[in-house]
């Protein structure tokens, strides 16, 4: 007489190890919730969004502070491998540290200590989906205080701060508009900026 189990197979949930056997050349994958999630290849629109993010962040806020116009107090990496626990490994577009947290410039592979903010440059499709709910979830559930969306399609910044209720909306921006964005309100960003405008 044989017996069958009547237990479903348990899933293998992913971890960094996993993301290691993926060759270094094509590595362009995070793990969400135990699984392997492969990042869509950037368009032209998300590299100018990137680039420009970094670009009117870094001189005000990167390195010390250095009176008003250079405010200071963070590191910023773009698209950094993060591992936030076990089954989480996220490589966000690009992310900020206080130096108050992280005195020392980010190092090693993948990164372990989470981020004190980061940005997420959506496109349609799964990614949108991917950027807007689930990764949102994700970010909240391990403390990462300030998440900002800018959505090429659209054309806008949206700006969400973590409280106890999740991540709520502090601010959603066009491309015509100039705000004061947390964390980094110290500073006015014009908004047209991160969709290839000029500065004036």
């Amino acid at each position: 007489m044989t017996s069958t189990s009547t237990q479903t197979p348990t899933a293998h949930l992913a971890t960094f190890a996993d993301l290691l056997l993926i060759p270094e050349e094509s590595r362009r994958h995070e793990i969400l919730d135990g699984e392997i999630v492969e990042k869509a290849l950037p368009r032209g629109e998300h590299g100018v969004a990137q680039s420009w993010i970094a670009g009117a962040l870094v001189p005000a806020f990167a390195r010390r502070a250095n009176g008003p116009s250079r405010p200071g107090g963070w590191w910023f990496a773009t698209e950094p491998t993060i591992d936030l626990s076990m089954h989480q490994t996220v490589q966000p577009d690009v992310a900020g540290w206080r130096r108050e947290r992280m005195p020392n410039r980010p190092s090693g592979y993948p990164i372990t200590l989470r981020p004190d903010w980061v940005c997420e440059v959506m496109c349609d499709g799964d990614a949108r989906r991917r950027d807007a709910i689930h990764k949102r979830r994700i970010y909240a559930d391990h403390g990462v205080p300030f998440y900002w969306l800018v959505d090429t399609e659209r054309e806008t910044l949206t700006v969400l701060s973590l409280t106890d209720r999740g991540y709520v909306e502090q601010l959603t921006a066009a491309r015509a508009d100039r705000v004061r964005a947390v964390p980094f309100d110290l500073l006015e960003l014009q908004v047209g900026i991160l969709f290839g405008d000029d500065e004036d």
